[in-house]
């Protein structure tokens, strides 16, 4: 009869111990389920404008939102400008060199990266992606070159060619949809974005020179004075980086002629 006391309770005991067990387990599964997991919010100091704040969208382009959180919190875009401005159209900045031809270095992403230029996958459907976020008023989209124009067989090294420059969005342009990574939207200061938008613009000092006439250049320079994503303590780490694209010896190569033979 003792035996059979002691047995019972033993089983009564791993009876509690596994209901326990089990409770625990269906709160963590229900808290997991039930917490909101806040995406990253990026917010932007421009100079004699205010403050601009963005939430990024990591489901929709896990790259592009990691590239641009570890550039913004290692100060890579403070002190650089808006360097081009189209009324209706957006407002595009986060060049080093301020001329639109700039791009990062490995360096600018972390401390241990070499000094050299580098690029990110295009996330969008035309390259594969499937990422549906419109270019809407107050999306922010990452910049690339196109260098189609050249030849339309360049088309996968004009989807790969984003580093550092990023638009926001003014006016909605259906055009971009699935073209060009979009990977945030403004939820604070389109306010600011509009009066970015509205500065006087000319032609580039070189425009005669380049060719390139439009009308975007600010005539009083539009600087931004910091960008710093709040990540709510989630590591979002590096984007995977693509040796950019290089045109020249592209060129080069279709008339047979190796670079370094070349005297200047």
């Amino acid at each position: 009869m003792k035996n059979l006391k002691i047995k019972n309770i033993i089983w009564i005991i791993a009876l509690i111990l596994v209901i326990v067990l089990l409770a625990g387990l269906s709160f963590g599964y229900f808290k997991k389920a039930t917490m909101e997991v806040k995406n990253p919010v990026a917010t932007m100091e421009v100079e004699n404008f205010g403050t601009i704040k963005i939430e990024l969208y990591p489901e929709l382009a896990p790259e592009t939102v990691s590239n641009f959180i570890a550039l913004s919190n290692r100060g890579f875009y403070d002190g650089l400008t808006f360097h081009r401005i189209v009324k209706d159209f957006m407002i595009q900045g986060g060049d080093p060199e301020g001329t639109g031809q700039g791009s990062a270095k490995i360096s600018n992403l972390k401390d241990d990266g070499e000094e050299t230029a580098y690029s990110i996958k295009g996330e969008f459907i035309a390259n594969g992606v499937n990422n549906t976020l419109k270019f809407e008023e107050g999306v922010i989209g990452m910049a690339r070159n196109d260098y189609t124009s050249y030849s339309p067989s360049l088309d996968e090294e004009s989807y790969n060619s984003g580093s550092s420059q990023f638009f926001i969005m003014t006016k909605e342009n259906t055009s971009l949809n699935g073209y060009y990574t979009s990977f945030g939207k403004v939820i604070e200061g389109m306010d600011v974005v509009h009066n970015i938008e509205n500065v006087e613009v000319k032609a580039a000092d070189d425009s005669e020179e380049s060719g390139n006439t439009e009308v975007s250049t600010p005539v009083e320079t539009v600087k931004i004075t910091s960008i710093r994503v709040e990540t709510n303590g989630i590591d979002y780490g590096y984007p995977e980086t693509l040796t950019p694209f290089d045109y020249m010896s592209w060129l080069y190569s279709q008339y047979g002629i190796d670079p370094s033979t070349m005297s200047y």
